[in-house]
């Protein structure tokens, strides 16, 4: 079994950008112009390399190579996506790997792309590539390319090496559970072991309510991979596990008028083999609550006129300024209840609310995750 962790590392101190790895600071699949680039580089590293891995490492410095993380990111729905532009999509994974110099809420994305069946194209149009385009790497970039020759397959010995340099080891996994005890240690941290060979390691604050345990600021990691599975600081979570599986629902906060309740969003299910597999299962219980449009037609206009301030440098009043915390969440409530542009207007606010208001920034985010997991299910 690979470490994940061990494998960035292995990335980074082979080489620069090649025609099998990449590196980004960030990517934002939110934006068409991101989605676009993401999708671009997918089909080239799938098309250079058809008969080995191809990996995307994000969160690092192109110039001198330093980790410096990024968000968590919820990969559930990312093969939906690929799937709808691309034509003969490779297998896509996204991998959330933590390293213990980064904050509790940085890891290090890894896109792990294997091809599968042919070449892959554009399906359709998306920003400035047109649909039946084709891209090769060459090099450390990603080009359009007419597809006229066989491809040689001169990565896979390179890439083999670096992932058997990059295996999992009992010393790795003892240390990784130690490091997630010490790091979590305010926030009850537990493990369990799995078929005797995997380790699951999770944390976060516990309160009970009609019986039932919910936990928040939940962070849960296979050890084994030094991948971290799921982190959020604002959802309740429950968690219910046996000996062969470990269930999480996630619920979400949602509401008018200071009158919020929690709506189940997603159930995950990871559930472990005999033969040293394992497999992550996702289905979304997310149901839109619905509210009365009157209603909703007036806090869409006050969040408007709030965002037109933002935008203008103007001063909010005091009742503004409160209302600027739900902003993102009942601009997606409008969203969800066929007010259409609500969603443009929530990724018109984020720059400004990014500079204005952390916790209003921190909502904006976990908003458009709940957008993409509906909107790719």
């Amino acid at each position: 079994m690979i470490n994940k962790r061990l494998l960035i590392k292995n990335l980074l101190a082979h080489n620069d950008e090649n025609s099998f790895y990449d590196k980004k600071r960030q990517i934002d699949i939110g934006e068409k112009e991101g989605k676009a680039k993401f999708l671009k580089h997918v089909c080239a590293l799938s098309n250079t390399n058809p008969k080995n891995n191809s990996y995307i490492v994000i969160g690092v410095e192109d110039d001198d190579n330093s980790i410096r993380g990024v968000d968590f990111f919820d990969d559930s729905k990312i093969q939906n996506l690929i799937n709808a532009y691309l034509v003969n999509p490779p297998i896509v994974q996204y991998e959330n790997i933590p390293f213990p110099h980064l904050p509790d809420n940085k890891v290090v994305g890894l896109v792990t792309i294997r091809a599968i069946n042919g070449l892959t194209s554009l399906k359709k149009n998306i920003w400035k590539y047109y649909g039946g385009s084709v891209f090769f790497r060459d090099g450390s970039i990603s080009m359009p390319k007419v597809y006229d020759v066989e491809i040689k397959d001169v990565n896979s010995k390179i890439v083999a090496a670096i992932e058997n340099n990059s295996q999992n080891n009992i010393q790795h996994t003892l240390d990784g559970v130690f490091d997630f005890l010490s790091k979590r240690k305010d926030y009850h941290p537990e493990y369990k072991v799995f078929k005797e060979y995997f380790v699951l390691c999770w944390a976060g604050q516990k309160k009970m309510h009609h019986g039932e345990a919910f936990y928040s600021r939940v962070d849960i990691e296979l050890i084994n991979e030094q991948v971290r599975l799921f982190f959020s600081t604002l959802d309740e979570v429950t968690i219910h596990y046996d000996e062969d599986s470990f269930k999480i629902v996630e619920y979400v906060s949602l509401g008018i008028n200071n009158d919020f309740k929690y709506y189940p969003l997603e159930e995950t299910l990871i559930s472990f083999g005999n033969n040293a597999t394992y497999q992550i299962e996702a289905k979304l219980l997310f149901e839109a609550p619905q509210f009365d449009k009157k209603v909703l037609h007036h806090i869409y206009n006050a969040n408007n006129a709030i965002l037109e301030k933002l935008k203008n440098g103007q001063s909010l009043t005091n009742r503004e300024v409160k209302d600027l915390k739900n902003l993102p969440a009942t601009y997606l409530i409008c969203y969800l209840n066929l007010f259409h542009e609500a969603v443009d207007k929530l990724n018109e606010a984020k720059p400004y609310l990014k500079k204005y208001n952390t916790d209003a920034y921190e909502s904006l985010k976990d908003s458009l995750r709940i957008l993409r997991k509906v909107k790719y299910s």
